[in-house]
Parts: C-alpha cells; sequence; structure tokens
C-alpha cells in the first residue's frame, strides 16, 4: 500500500455525508475536516466523522495537512472549489456532474493540468458489480458488432424536492433536470459500454412539476460512433419511480441491466461463466436505488470504491479510470441534448 492521503470534504449536505463516510472507511485515507457556507452543517458532520469544522473554503485549502478535496456543493458551484483546489496543490474528486457547462469543465482542467495535480470525477454506478460484469462483455468483444444502446430513469420526484432545495430546478446552479441530475448516471455507464456518442435528436419538457426552470422528461434518439443507434430517456415525472436500465445489442448478444441486476444476459457463444451470472444476477430487481427518494438504499460503498480507485492512480502516477476528461463525456452528452430540444434540430458532438 502506498502512503496515507488526507481528505478534505467541501459541503456538508447528503452527498457530504457519503464522501466522508467513504473516505472514513478507506485504509490509506483519513478524514481532516469538512466545511460548508452552513457552519453549523459543517460543524455537525465534522462531530460525526470525528474530523475539523472549517468556516470556510479559503481556510480548508489553507491547510497543509489535506492532500485532496472531494467536492459535494451544488453543481453549479463545483468549478470554482475544484479550480481553486488547483490553485493550492490539492488533488481533487468531484461529484457528478463535475460542473455543469463545457466551459466550465475546460478550465478545470486546464487548472489542475497547469497545477500538476489530479483532478477526477464519481460516477458510483460503474463500481456495481454487475455494470463490471458488463463492460467486462463488452471490452471481449461479445456483443460483436453494437447495433443498439438504450439508456432508461423512469424516477419520479415529489414536488417538495424541488420546493425544500433551494438550488434544484435552476439552470444556474443544478445545470439542468431530469438528464443532468438524475439520469446522468445512466448516461454516463450507457457510453462508457457503448462508446461515443456521434450525435442526438431530442425533446425536453417539463410536465409534472411547477416552479422549476429545466426539464422533468426528456428523450433523445441518438447515433454512436461505432455506428449503433439507440435512445435515452430519463425523467423525475413517472409516479412512483422505477429501477432505470440499460440495454445494449449487437449481432452475437444482448445484455439489459436493471439496476444491479440483469434482465437479459444472451450470447450467441456461451462460455462458462454465463450460467453462474444468470443464477446470481438474473431477477428483477427490488425497489430502485434513488428511483424516487435521493438517498434511499444508497450506500457509501460505490463511493468509496471510487475513491479507492483515484488513490490507486496517484499511487501509480496515472491519470484515474474516471478522470476529469472521462466525467467530461456525460455532460458534453446531455448538453446536446438540450441544445437540440432547444433548436429542434440534430445536434453533432
Amino acid at each position: 500500500m502506498g502512503r496515507t492521503y488526507r481528505f478534505g470534504v467541501v459541503g456538508a449536505g447528503m452527498i457530504g455525508k457519503f464522501h466522508a463516510e467513504a473516505i472514513k472507511g478507506l485504509a490509506n485515507a483519513r478524514l481532516v475536516a469538512i466545511c460548508d457556507q452552513v457552519a453549523s452543517a459543517a460543524e455537525a458532520s465534522a462531530g460525526k466523522f470525528g474530523c475539523v469544522a472549517e468556516s470556510s473554503l479559503d481556510r480548508l485549502l489553507a491547510r497543509d495537512d489535506i492532500d485532496v478535496v472531494t467536492v459535494a456543493t451544488p453543481s453549479g458551484l463545483h468549478g470554482e472549489v475544484a479550480i481553486a483546489a488547483a490553485r493550492h496543490g490539492k488533488h481533487c474528486v468531484v461529484e457528478k456532474p463535475i460542473e455543469i457547462t463545457l466551459d466550465k469543465i475546460d478550465r478545470i482542467l486546464e487548472a489542475h493540468d497547469k497545477a500538476g495535480t489530479t483532478i477526477g470525477g464519481i460516477f458510483n454506478m460503474r463500481h456495481e458489480e454487475a455494470a463490471k460484469l458488463f463492460k467486462k462483455a463488452v471490452d471481449a468483444g461479445r456483443f460483436g458488432r453494437m447495433t443498439f444502446g438504450m439508456a432508461y430513469g423512469p424516477w419520479w420526484r415529489e414536488q417538495s424536492y424541488y420546493d425544500n432545495g433551494g438550488w434544484r430546478g435552476t439552470w444556474a446552479l443544478d445545470g439542468g433536470g431530469a438528464l443532468m441530475n438524475q439520469g446522468i448516471h445512466t448516461i454516463d455507464t450507457l457510453q462508457w459500454l457503448m462508446g461515443p456518442v456521434k450525435a442526438v435528436s431530442s425533446f425536453c419538457r417539463t410536465l409534472a412539476h411547477e416552479r422549476i426552470e429545466v426539464e422533468d422528461t426528456g428523450v433523445a434518439a441518438i447515433e454512436f460512433a461505432n455506428g449503433a443507434i439507440g435512445t435515452i430517456a430519463c425523467t423525475t415525472s413517472m409516479w412512483p419511480g422505477h429501477f432505470r436500465i440499460i440495454e445494449v445489442s449487437g449481432d452475437r448478444g444482448t445484455v439489459a441491466m436493471a439496476d444491479n441486476k440483469f434482465f437479459f444476459w444472451q450470447f450467441a457463444q456461451e462460455t462458462p461463466e454465463d450460467a453462474r451470472i444468470r443464477e446470481e444476477y438474473l431477477q428483477f430487481p427490488g425497489v430502485s436505488v434513488g428511483a424516487a427518494n435521493p438517498s434511499a438504499g444508497m450506500t457509501a460503498d460505490n463511493h468509496r470504491a471510487n475513491f479507492a480507485e483515484f488513490l490507486a492512480a496517484l499511487d501509480a502516477g496515472r491519470q484515474p479510470p474516471i478522470s476529469g476528461r472521462e466525467a467530461r463525456k456525460a455532460v458534453e452528452i446531455i448538453l446536446a441534448i438540450y441544445e437540440s430540444s432547444k433548436s429542434g434540430k440534430t445536434v453533432s458532438l
């Protein structure tokens, strides 16, 4: 094992607590401090996790006993924290989305390139065992020629979710709605499996909520760079909220993943492992993680795996698998969907 990395968490809300819990479970990490613009929130979290509460971002970043900063603020504030971290020589891991515009993301990347520090994103869904089996099958070429890919997130949020959130449902701080906030995990996993998206044609609407600026329902037809086509549909308008589905098909196989289980695991050329995978994972999912409640069923395990992967990359002197540039990809797809919906035209990436 390499060195022990000292962490500071920026943001003491729901996600910040998952960050802190994940860090506390790593043998090669130590949680040093938490800060939040609401001092009482920082103090409460620091008390719970046994670390220091800092009263401001400047004070946290000025500490010489912090190596890595994790960012769990509202999405539209990620950039200012991540760029400040680079200026103070801190490595940084940013909750999804890494930022809400490509310009802001590129400024983050430039700041860390200039500082020689490492910037990473968080897509904890990639660390589900089912997702890793899915990716292994893709990388082995078991699907043959890729033909179709689908990302489907039929979720629900009560009106109170937006009314009580303050920043939620705003372009300035949320950066979008059902696609940018909730669907981004599903969209990222689809592009991780299928490869780059070439073009999108889409519709976005606000259909089930009031007093929000952003969409609660978004659909897109997509073309992938490998020639396959597919669909994206993500919502917070579908009561009572159900499990998300990611499906990939080719001329030699089809797999459909529902949350952390499978609907289909079918290949023209079977392997001895296929029967075991179907026996263990082929089942109707239960209540979906996050389908109607952002934290229902969620644990810190996948965040912990995401952070462990980041620290392993630091030890090895390489970029993490979910680097800042990798985290940019899902945002680019979502912004293209918004642009297509607004213009009524197909948008090329």
